[in-house]
């Protein structure tokens, strides 16, 4: 499915499509969503910058926002982090506090049922292409690389990855295999040491978000190289 891009120059345009995708879809669930859409609503409003997406908050300032504990505020976050909702960008150090990444894509993802609630216009509108520079050529679009199928988890998590970002799934996650999964832990395979080590940098919270969709035991992940 194909999302409209939700940060960068052209989020100031989306926010109020997405805040009302995250409002309808709580209203349609029980009293435990309404109550987590509700707080990450309150993060986004008044602390999220949406062209750079970050959000720069201290787990204190959480805390009084929210008017709870600091308790129910790491219980909360790391519950956002497993939904795919939140990933930590860089992590809190001596005077700095914690910069957070919110993935509005993976957000919209998850409303999409609610989307003709609000109405056809907004399914057509979430749905179309980003526009495209007139003064650049495109280039002949690639085949697109199909999935693994199977029951299995691995195979799960591969679909969820690529239904996500197809062309990120096809560049880099199709390329891993799994080697172990036990013990709250999964191994996985890549063919390459850089491959290894750069997927381990940039998208360990999607993979483990995608693992917690299937298997919630899954907390850690582990990235080797084949070679």
């Amino acid at each position: 499915m194909q999302v409209a891009k939700p940060v960068g120059r052209n989020a100031p345009a989306l926010k109020y499509d997405i805040l009302s995708a995250l409002a309808v879809h709580a209203l349609s669930g029980d009293k435990h969503r309404q109550r987590s859409v509700l707080r990450i609503t309150a993060l986004i409003t008044t602390r999220y910058n949406w062209r750079s997406n970050e959000l720069s908050i201290g787990r204190e300032e959480i805390a009084r926002l929210w008017s709870v504990n600091e308790r129910t505020v790491k219980r909360e976050m790391a519950k956002l982090r497993s939904a795919g909702w939140i990933a930590v960008k860089r992590p809190a150090a001596r005077g700095r506090v914690a910069v957070y990444e919110i993935d509005l894509k993976q957000i919209l993802l998850d409303t999409v049922d609610v989307w003709r609630v609000i109405g056809t216009d907004f399914q057509e509108r979430m749905q179309q292409e980003p526009a495209e520079d007139n003064n650049v050529v495109p280039f002949q679009p690639k085949p697109a690389i199909p999935p693994p199928q199977g029951e299995d988890v691995w195979a799960q998590v591969q679909e969820i990855l690529h239904n996500r970002d197809p062309e990120l799934w096809s560049s880099w996650f199709r390329h891993l295999n799994e080697a172990e999964r036990a013990g709250g832990q999964v191994t996985l395979i890549a063919p390459s040491r850089f491959m290894a080590d750069y997927i381990a940098q940039k998208w360990p919270a999607r993979v483990l978000a995608a693992y917690a969709r299937i298997d919630p035991s899954i907390r850690a992940l582990r990235i080797e190289a084949a070679d």
